[in-house]
Formats: C-alpha cells, sequence, structure tokens
C-alpha cells in the first residue's frame, strides 16, 4: 500500500475509489492495519467504551488520546493516522490548538472533532496552523446527554438541511474529511454530492466515499454489536484476514448492505 496522505484520499473521491477506515488503539491492531492495507486508522475515543469499558465517551482525557496515539504510531507507517480530539477539549480555540498539538506531536496527522458551523473558527485557526481536520456530524457521541442518547440522526427535512449546511461550514473552514455517524441513506447520499471532501459514513449508507467501523465491532467481540455492523472475524477466520476482508467489502461497495443502513 502507498502511503496515504490527505491529498492521496482527495484523489480517491475524484477517481471514484472508496477507502477503508478502521478504529485502532494499540500497537498490535495498528500493524495488523497496515498489513490488511487499511487506508486510514482511527485512534477514537470510542477507547473509553471497548478498551476502558465506560457508558460513554465523556471521560476519556487528553492525556489517554495522546497515549493510545503513540502507540498506534509505532505500528503504522503507511496509513493516515486521525485522532480524536476527546470532551471538551477544543471548547475554545485556544484549547483545540494546544490539545491539537498535543496529539500531533504524538503522532496523529490529522484530527477529529465533534460539531457543526459553531466550529468554524475552531476548524479555520487549526488549518491555518498545518493541523489537518476531519469534522464529525451526525450522532455525535460527546453530546449523548444532549441528544437524548444514540439516536439516528437527521431523520425529518430541517434536521437534514442543518446537517448538510453543517457540513458545508466545516469543510469552507477548511475541513480536509468529513465523518457523519447514524443518518439515512438518503442522506448520506445527499451529504456526498454536496462536498468537495471525502464523506467517511458509520451507519449512513452505502453512497459516502468511505467506512468506519469500530474495530471491536467489526471483530463481532463487542459486548453489543451495532446493528449498521458485520462480523468479518465469523466470515474469515482470522483477524488479520478479517481486516482485508473488510476493506475490500468496502472498496467494492459489497459493504454496508441495505440491511446494514438506516431507511
Amino acid at each position: 500500500m502507498q502511503k496515504i496522505t490527505v491529498p492521496v484520499l482527495h484523489q480517491k473521491r475524484h477517481d471514484g475509489e472508496k477507502f477503508a477506515v478502521l478504529t485502532a488503539y494499540d500497537f498490535t491492531f495498528s500493524r495488523l492495519c497496515e498489513q490488511a492495507e487499511i487506508e486510514v486508522v482511527l485512534v477514537g475515543d470510542s477507547l473509553g467504551n471497548v478498551i476502558q469499558g465506560r457508558d460513554s465517551t465523556l471521560p476519556v482525557t487528553v492525556a489517554e488520546m495522546v497515549y493510545h496515539t503513540a502507540a498506534v504510531k509505532r505500528g503504522n507507517d503507511k496509513a493516515l493516522l486521525v485522532s480524536d480530539l476527546p470532551f471538551m477539549s477544543y471548547a475554545s480555540v485556544d484549547d483545540a490548538l494546544f490539545n491539537a498539538a498535543a496529539l500531533m506531536q504524538a503522532g496523529a496527522q490529522m484530527v477529529k472533532l465533534e460539531g457543526g458551523a459553531w466550529l468554524a473558527d475552531t476548524v479555520h485557526a487549526l488549518t491555518e496552523r498545518g493541523i489537518p481536520v476531519c469534522g464529525h456530524i451526525g450522532l455525535t457521541p460527546q453530546s449523548v446527554h444532549k441528544l437524548g442518547g444514540y439516536k439516528v440522526q437527521g431523520r425529518d427535512d430541517d434536521g437534514a438541511a442543518t446537517m448538510v449546511a453543517d457540513a458545508l461550514a466545516l469543510q469552507q473552514a477548511g475541513a480536509d474529511l468529513m465523518l457523519v455517524e447514524c443518518i439515512p441513506s438518503a442522506l448520506g447520499k445527499q451529504l456526498r454530492d454536496a462536498l468537495a471532501v471525502p464523506l467517511i459514513g458509520i451507519g449512513a449508507g452505502p453512497d459516502t466515499d468511505a467506512q468506519v467501523l469500530v474495530l471491536h465491532d467489526m471483530l463481532g467481540i463487542s459486548q453489543r454489536l451495532p446493528s449498521f455492523s458485520r462480523n468479518f472475524l465469523d466470515q474469515h477466520g482470522s483477524i488479520l484476514e478479517a481486516l482485508r476482508g473488510y476493506g475490500e467489502a468496502v472498496r467494492s461497495g459489497q459493504f454496508p448492505s441495505a440491511a446494514e443502513s438506516f431507511a
């Protein structure tokens, strides 16, 4: 696999080539992702759930994200490494700059943050200083208490229109990637058509430029498998072949199916 950079992903979108994204939290799984030629590795604050056993991502700290980012970086030289800015670590522009710098110094090549148009100034400040940004819209787990749970977003016309406006505002501010979580498939296609940057989906239907899953979900070892995920380990028999199978299914458009998407 070639070394994956932001321009490489933009070219893939231009050429109509899908790419695969997976979470990883340690050296061993990061190395396996590289061997499986997964294009983007995300050090997600989902580590709060799947590694720490917490009921949300909110308790995850910047120090913990730095620790796991450094471990993942040591296992992977080819994939683009994206790290989450955790809850309230980007409450102000200054906070975002300080904490993003810590993640980048640990090995991240891009940071991801959750929210809509209100983050435009923050995204602009980060990208102006050479820090690539991935926006995260739709279901934003750091806002779980405000949203009232992990619910599909953008089902009504107003919600869908706001989401498209948020995505465009973040793109205009300089975001190089966009991730959208738990929305109807039709809105996933609408967002993909509206944006110029690659769109990564999780529970967002088959029409996005890429798919991302939590590693433990796609291996079927989470306590509860989300309806939009698939147990690739059960299909392929070994972890490495499961990772390869996931990547191939994403690139060929075989994942997600209609049953793994929201109407």
